[in-house]
């Protein structure tokens, strides 16, 4: 490392006491900066991230901008998919769009397995780029978790019911074992190859999971979460989990050998912790509030603060990801914010 890297955001996700709330943005890297619009009116989300440099200068402006307490590689949580034998394609508008979704057990036995080095080399050079020579704080890669993954996979797109993901699930308990299997040591792989590079910690995007019960996902997402999570321990990274709509799973994450439960805005920090969330948490600020007075965002931003350092192991983060429309300005402004309020209540 060519500069000391500061660690405050480490240490909050180890559960460890810091002078002051770290604080970063899911999705902060593009969407709603000028610079990143531009280069996207030449470039693909795809053609970016195939680009070290382009894709690191991506992920470090809003370091850059917004003094944030942490880096997220800028990349999709499809980038692995096609080494697999996806054929996966990021529409504008739309997101991904699967043209082969999977539907039978003879689909998911044909997937195949990554290769890192040989297939997602360019994420890796992006990795090193960053944490060799350009960052000074630490930097978050990611993946998406099995479900998700097979959300898309099975559906073909984005779904709102995810019914036939459930169906599959239900009437193909064999498959989706399989599915879950694969999918899962593709996750391992992938996380792993991202810390060997160089990232300093791991969020695991469930998105979607929302969607099933907590029996469901007991039965059918948790022995591959457990599996996920124990194989990466390994590795002395902090692992975070986050999922959106899933309040009623913060239990079934607290109980995984993880380091850091991620929530959404609809479940107070308060409440998480007096249900039994004994973790660290991250977040957990409706994105959609970035577009109210600031008068609006402080009041709000106090509250989850408040709540948030009741005890150390808080990470200050949106609900969701930031969306084109929030002001780069406003984002800057709730970072300096965050940091002095914990600072001086700290103190």
């Amino acid at each position: 490392m060519s500069k000391e890297l500061k660690d405050t955001f480490i240490k909050a996700a180890k559960g460890e006491k810091t002078d002051f709330v770290p604080v970063w943005y899911m999705r902060q890297a593009g969407r709603s900066q000028p610079e990143y619009r531009a280069i996207k009116e030449k470039y693909s989300l795809f053609e970016i991230t195939h680009q070290p440099e382009l894709c690191a200068y991506v992920t470090k402006l809003p370091v850059d901008q917004y003094n944030v307490d942490a880096a997220v590689l800028y990349k999709d949580i499809m980038t692995p998919l096609p080494a697999i034998g996806v054929d996966v394609e990021i529409k504008s508008g739309i997101g991904p769009v699967i043209d082969n979704p999977i539907i039978s057990m003879g689909d998911v036995a044909k997937l195949g397995v990554l290769n890192p080095e040989q297939d997602i080399k360019y994420v890796l050079d992006t990795i090193k780029l960053l944490t060799e020579e350009q960052l000074d704080v630490p930097l978050i890669g990611f993946s998406g978790a099995p479900f998700t993954l097979a959300s898309y996979m099975i559906e073909g797109g984005p779904s709102k019911n995810y019914h036939k993901t459930k169906a599959f699930m239900y009437s193909q308990p064999e498959a989706w074992a399989l599915l879950m299997e694969k999918l899962g040591s593709m996750v391992v792989t992938y996380a792993k190859s991202q810390i060997n590079a160089g990232a300093s910690a791991i969020q695991i995007f469930d998105s979607w999971v929302g969607a099933l019960n907590v029996a469901d996902y007991r039965t059918f997402i948790k022995p591959v979460m457990e599996k996920i999570f124990t194989d990466l321990r390994s590795e002395n990274t902090p692992l975070i989990m986050h999922g959106v709509g899933a309040s009623h799973l913060a239990l079934e994450w607290n109980s995984l050998p993880l380091d850091v439960v991620g929530l959404d805005w609809r479940l107070p920090i308060k409440e998480a912790r007096d249900l039994g969330v004994t973790k660290a948490v991250q977040g957990n600020l409706d994105p959609a509030v970035l577009l109210a007075p600031w008068n609006v965002i402080e009041e709000r931003v106090k509250e989850i603060l408040d709540q948030g350092m009741q005890q150390d192991g808080f990470i200050f983060n949106l609900g969701h990801g930031v969306f084109p429309e929030v002001d780069p300005a406003v984002l800057k402004k709730l970072t300096s914010f965050v940091h002095e309020y914990s600072a001086a209540k700290k103190a």
